[in-house]
């Protein structure tokens, strides 16, 4: 059975910096998605980056874009989510997920198999 475990997150002065980390646990297939998602009070869980397992195609939601790094060097280690330049729109709740897939990995949550239990991310100005 796959595990996402995530750490990291907290609270932080806008412009400050936070790294996220996601332990994967039980994957036992060879290719797919790995992704971090958002979800702030009364919105929608929104994607924030993804990526190929092990690493490639990565994407970033404009929002993030320049701000935010994504990475995983290798698909049994952790996912890593490195922001930067934080502002007070980035305070919300962070997930970690994967799904078995190729192609995209520019998916809507719904089509992400496995799910972290989510760390929260403060960000005051």
């Amino acid at each position: 059975q796959v595990y996402l475990k995530e750490s990291g997150g907290g609270s932080v002065q806008s412009g400050g910096s936070l790294s996220l980390s996601c332990a994967p646990f039980g994957i036992t297939y060879n290719y797919g998605c790995m992704a971090w998602f958002r979800q702030a009070p009364g919105k929608e869980r929104e994607m924030v980056a993804s990526m190929w397992m092990g690493g490639g195609n990565p994407f970033y939601a404009e929002s993030v874009r320049g701000r935010f790094t994504i990475s995983q060097d290798n698909a049994k280690n952790p996912l890593y989510l490195q922001m930067n330049s934080l502002k007070p729109e980035d305070t919300a709740i962070y997930y970690c997920a994967a799904v078995p897939t190729g192609g995209s990995c520019q998916l809507p949550p719904g089509s992400y198999t496995y799910w972290g239990h989510g760390t929260q991310v403060t960000v005051s100005s």
